[in-house]
């Protein structure tokens, strides 16, 4: 028995094998944190093979580093780096794909369980999911920029469901001071959601001031959605922590003034940014519509 190459095997496993097992060992180590307090069999296992997970990437952490020292050199590395359009593309498909299923699976539940609150959710998500495929759908056959009052037309239109968005926000932001329907986690969990979230929200950010350089509507309006996703990620968290590091019923009253003052602030902002992208759209399209009756 070749022990040498049992050992080189275990420790550097194939990528196909790394990317199947990865997931596997996030799965169980978040079911042994969230289901299992005491010290039980499956915890056992998710320990130690996430310990072994962990000691397999750890390994293979050199290759990765000279991996991106060259990624210049790899031709899909490049195209993915000098195509906007393509990364747009992706993050708007990959977010689409999400906000359906997430979108469906809440509206599932507002079916089965006869729930508004599950309902509102499902509302708000679905509605991020239509603006992003009318964006995909555009943004696949034509080249932003381009087509400027058709891509005016597009932002000013999202400007205009983010307000009716608003409504969904109004009601998730109702059932959870006046039904207390929040989020409850286990406290690793939590901590992992609000690592997330703020990452999602300073790159959210980001990207808004980013890719106006691009002097597309098209890009401002997918990064808006992104950022609007973003801030009701905040406030789901903040009820979320509200409810699994608060002391239940005698901090009820000031978990309440908390998301009331937090929901009232996330709201306005979207009714701003909403109003800020139905009036800029408008003006731009009339301007344009000037100028082309101007040069007949």
């Amino acid at each position: 028995m070749n022990w040498r190459r049992i050992g080189k095997a275990l420790l550097f496993p194939h990528t196909a094998v790394m990317a199947v097992i990865t997931p596997v060992a996030i799965v169980l180590l978040a079911y042994a944190f969230v289901f299992k307090e005491d010290v039980h069999a499956v915890s056992i296992v998710s320990y130690v093979f996430s310990a072994y997970v962990l000691t397999a990437w750890c390994f293979r952490a050199p290759r990765i580093i000279a991996y991106f020292k060259n990624i210049k050199n790899n031709k899909y590395a490049r195209k993915w780096l000098s195509d906007t359009r393509l990364r747009v593309n992706v993050s708007l498909f990959g977010s689409l794909l999400w906000n359906t299923a997430y979108g469906i699976f809440h509206l599932w539940l507002g079916l089965v369980h006869s729930s508004f609150w599950f309902a509102s959710l499902a509302s708000y998500y679905i509605l991020l999911a239509l603006m992003r495929f009318f964006l995909v759908r555009y943004t696949r056959k034509n080249v932003p920029g381009e087509k400027m009052l058709t891509e005016l037309k597009k932002y000013r239109n999202c400007g205009r469901v983010f307000l009716v968005m608003n409504l969904a926000l109004s009601l998730m932001v109702f059932f959870m001071i006046y039904w207390n329907r929040t989020f409850e986690h286990g406290e690793i969990v939590t901590i992992a959601m609000a690592a997330y979230t703020f990452v999602s929200f300073t790159m959210a950010v980001i990207s808004i001031k980013k890719y106006r350089k691009y002097n597309s509507p098209v890009f401002s309006a997918a990064k808006a959605i992104s950022l609007a996703s973003a801030c009701v990620s905040v406030l789901t968290l903040e009820a979320t922590m509200l409810n699994t590091f608060g002391n239940g019923k005698e901090d009820m009253l000031m978990n309440r003034i908390m998301l009331a003052a937090s929901g009232a602030v996330i709201s306005a902002v979207i009714i701003a940014m909403a109003v800020c992208m139905i009036v800029r759209g408008t003006k731009k399209i009339k301007l344009l519509k000037a100028e082309e009756n101007n040069e007949r």
